[in-house]
């Protein structure tokens, strides 16, 4: 399985950090921003606490091409939020949370290997928290 994850958004709705540890939390998830992410500026990896313990992934900022936007169905989606992360099951999660989060509150698509809702993201990290 690809341990990627690409969120796109339009570019006014990529939320700073306090919007986005809120949207986070709305989702009732033990998930907590550490690192200091700005948006379009962070890049590389962002640190998170997950259930009390150390998680985060590799975030990167892009443009999307119009070819991309046009074939993903993107609509006004112009900005790429790039998502890898290692073997550790709470970096996955962290990164699916995140994802949902950013689809939930800031109307992001969301894309795996297919597109993923909100309810997929919260399930699947919820399967990992569990497991």
């Amino acid at each position: 399985m690809a341990r990627a994850l690409s969120a796109y958004l339009s570019r006014d709705k990529v939320p700073e950090r306090k919007s986005l540890q809120q949207g986070i939390d709305a989702l009732k998830l033990p998930l907590k921003l550490d690192g200091d992410y700005v948006p379009f500026e962070t890049s590389g990896y962002l640190p998170f606490t997950l259930d009390g313990e150390d998680a985060g992934f590799d975030l990167r900022f892009g443009e999307v091409a119009a070819d991309v936007a046009s074939a993903l169905s993107l609509g006004e989606r112009n900005v790429a939020l790039n998502l890898k992360w290692g073997g550790d099951p709470r970096e996955e999660a962290a990164a699916l949370i995140f994802c949902a989060a950013l689809a939930n509150g800031f109307d992001a698509i969301v894309q795996g290997t297919e597109p993923l809702s909100v309810k997929q993201l919260v399930a699947k990290a919820r399967g990992l928290l569990e497991g």
